[in-house]
């Protein structure tokens, strides 16, 4: 079982008010640390990676307010931007404000030039987001908690430390859920070994290096 380290959960709690909203601090405490008690991340890189998200959002949002929209996902501090902007140069213009944020290595933009997406639209995108994950679930060949999926615009993002055997088949899941239009693979691929080694650590030792696919 990981155990968070005490600092850690002190970190946790300082950022819980801007991940809760009106959700109690203690509750947004124990749920995260639940979610990093089973993710393949290093417990520092967890909310560090929550961290990125937060600011990378503020950051765009100060800049441009309503006329973009825009999502920020971190993974192991590799920073995906996904949504809608007016045209090149804000899309240049967010890239390079999240790649401003304190600790993130990479940035990968989908962003598209194009109308900001509607309600039904981006309710879509969570429901395609829900039948993926529930998906993983029911099939059973991988740990389901080690990917992330982020869906925009109905095409699918998929991040996480995986196998290659976890990733082909998340993606092989992905690719077959109805509704879904393409599958964006943004997984850092690690070996069997070191998938054993970061599924058994306590939440205190760094991940092995990967290889970005």
């Amino acid at each position: 079982m990981k155990i968070i380290p005490f600092p850690l959960l002190l970190l946790l709690a300082a950022l819980a008010p801007g991940l809760s909203g009106c959700v109690p601090a203690a509750a947004v405490g124990a749920g995260a640390g639940a979610l990093m008690i089973s993710d393949r991340r290093h417990a520092e890189t967890y909310l560090a990676d929550e961290g990125i998200e937060i600011r990378a959002i503020n950051r765009v949002s100060e800049k441009f307010g309503d006329r973009v929209h825009v999502n920020a996902t971190s993974y192991n501090r590799m920073a995906l931007v996904t949504g809608e902007v007016p045209d090149a140069v804000a899309r240049a213009e967010v890239e390079a404000i999240v790649g401003g944020v304190p600790n993130v290595k990479f940035i990968t933009n989908e962003l598209q030039v194009a109308g900001t997406s509607s309600f039904a639209a981006r309710s879509n995108d969570a429901y395609i987001t829900s039948k993926v994950k529930a998906r993983f679930l029911d099939h059973n060949k991988f740990p389901a908690t080690k990917v992330k999926v982020v869906t925009e615009a109905g095409a699918v993002h998929l991040l996480g430390l995986v196998t290659q055997r976890e990733a082909d088949a998340a993606v092989e899941i992905a690719r077959t859920t109805g509704g879904v239009l393409k599958v964006v693979r943004l997984f850092e691929i690690i070996s069997e070994e070191q998938a054993r080694y970061l599924d058994s650590q306590p939440g205190g030792s760094a991940p092995p290096p990967a290889e970005k696919k």
